[in-house]
């Protein structure tokens, strides 16, 4: 095991994205590579919701140890409700 690993953090908005590189010591948490990374500075009010995060597409826990090359994202509540958005476009064809 390497003594230190590379991972990316990213995060997206709907007019901005960031993928923020980030080299921890092994062993290092998902929470840790989004401290690290310094987002939450860069996106002022960004709330970290435990339940909305995870690596390369599959949810994570913000303890899930990270390995080299992982890339952490967070996600953002939909702003409708896919089932919804599905039943305005069939009124609407």
């Amino acid at each position: 095991m390497a003594e230190r690993i590379a991972v990316e953090v990213a995060y997206a908005e709907a007019g901005r994205q960031w993928v923020l590189p980030v080299q921890l010591p092994a062993g290092a948490t998902v929470m840790q590579a989004i401290e690290a990374s310094g987002l939450m500075a860069q996106v002022p009010g960004l709330q970290i919701d435990p339940a909305r995060l995870g690596v390369f597409s599959r949810k994570a826990a913000p303890d899930q140890v990270l390995e080299d090359g992982d890339r952490v994202e967070i996600y953002r509540p939909l702003s409708l409700d896919p089932k919804e958005a599905r039943r305005r476009r069939a009124q609407n064809p």
